[in-house]
């Protein structure tokens, strides 16, 4: 059996699932590919201005925002013990006009919102299967389900994660730079309300950050933890009993948010930069962590991804053959700077971190009192983190968001 599509998106993760649903409604026919992973990771996904226009556009925002916590106050902590160590810094989303920078989500209920918008979405079919087999000629890209079924497009995108199989059978190479750092995620309740402030912690071993999560199951105060540590202790951590990992990481925080509990399972994720040398191929474009994956500061992960998806949709709006090499070209040349410049960024930041120099960490601090202390370049740097100058798509560009009610 053969099912033909304009599109079609091997990857069922946030990713995969939003681009399925922006280009079916742009009017392409296309089929999401891959297995919903549904559990309970300790992941979360912090999304700004540009990401939540998008999500607007598509009409899930509201469905989203219901599930999520508003991120009012963005917190950083020099708790590097270095000479230079400033005082906290408070960036507040009312300096740049806005309600909120974003909104914060655990993983498993975007991508079960976003899964349940598909199945709605006339033009897209979600196959809740996993693909295998992937071929690319001069007129249409194949893949092949575990059940036999063959699935033919005139473009594949590749969604399917930084370890991407779509991607290496399409012979694009990556440049790939790991760090001696895991991450430690975990989701935690805690007596103390967060009051919408994301705080993060600059260590030695790199960002320790807490996130607001909305109140769920009784638990009226709760925060997303991203501990970036090294792979021993990272490992330790993770190895111990759940009443002691918190206390902990309350210790970790300075108390500021009272008692600490555990809730679910943790996790650790090696900390890795990777960059596909080309976004696209033969009959083949790639998004997400596919195409881009880096430490998470600064939540930047989802949040470019979805600049890929805008930018996708923008390439093959109105195009006869969507797979077409102009058609590809013009998404990579729209795609190349912003993720060269965030990836080059987000190594900086973390490279600054992990270097016990004097005059790194001076010009780090000068760096962050120049920020804080002058209004203009402070909230310049507001706006570009939450919503890139630039070519945005369009579809992620707005003049205000509608107050949460």
């Amino acid at each position: 059996m053969s099912e033909d599509s304009d599109i079609l998106i091997v990857g069922a993760g946030a990713a995969g699932l939003s681009a399925g649903i922006a280009l079916a409604q742009a009017g392409r026919r296309v089929t999401v590919a891959g297995e919903l992973d549904l559990r309970q990771t300790a992941r979360t996904v912090a999304l700004f201005e540009a990401s939540l226009a998008f999500y607007e556009s598509t009409g899930l925002l509201d469905s989203i925002a219901a599930e999520s916590a508003p991120l009012e106050v963005m917190r950083i902590v020099d708790d590097t013990g270095s000479l230079f160590r400033l005082p906290q810094r408070d960036f507040r989303a009312r300096e740049i006009g806005l309600d909120q920078f974003g909104y914060n989500i655990e993983n498993r209920d975007l991508v079960r919102l976003l899964a349940d918008a598909a199945r709605r979405t006339p033009g897209l079919t979600l196959l809740e299967e996993r693909l295998a087999d992937f071929s690319f000629a001069e007129k249409a890209a194949t893949a092949r389900t575990v059940s036999g079924e063959t699935v033919s497009a005139a473009l594949m995108v590749a969604a399917d994660g930084k370890r991407s199989a779509v991607r290496a059978s399409g012979g694009i190479p990556v440049a790939e730079t790991p760090y001696p750092q895991t991450a430690l995620t975990a989701i935690l309740a805690h007596s103390r309300p967060h009051r919408e402030v994301s705080t993060e912690f600059h260590t030695r071993t790199g960002p320790f950050t807490l996130v607001p999560l909305p109140p769920h199951d009784g638990d009226e105060h709760r925060s997303s933890l991203v501990w970036m540590t090294t792979h021993a202790e990272a490992e330790r951590l993770g190895a111990l009993p759940p009443q002691e990992l918190a206390r902990i990481v309350e210790r970790q925080a300075h108390s500021m948010l009272g008692k600490m509990r555990l809730i679910g399972p943790c996790g650790t994720f090696p900390m890795v930069l990777m960059k596909a040398e080309r976004l696209t191929g033969t009959r083949l474009a790639l998004i997400g962590d596919a195409a881009h994956a880096f430490p998470p500061i600064g939540a930047q992960g989802l949040n470019l991804g979805l600049r890929d998806v805008g930018h996708l949709v923008e390439a093959v709006r109105g195009a006869t053959d969507p797979g077409a090499p102009d058609i590809l070209r013009d998404y990579e040349a729209r795609r190349a700077t912003d993720i060269r410049l965030r990836t080059a960024g987000v190594d900086l930041l973390n490279r600054s971190l992990l270097a016990p120099f004097l005059p790194v960490d001076f010009l780090r601090g000068a760096g962050l009192l120049a920020l804080s202390g002058f209004g203009p370049l402070r909230r310049a740097i507001m706006r570009e983190g939450v919503s890139p100058a630039g070519r945005t798509p369009a579809m992620m560009r707005r003049d205000q968001r509608p107050n949460r009610s």
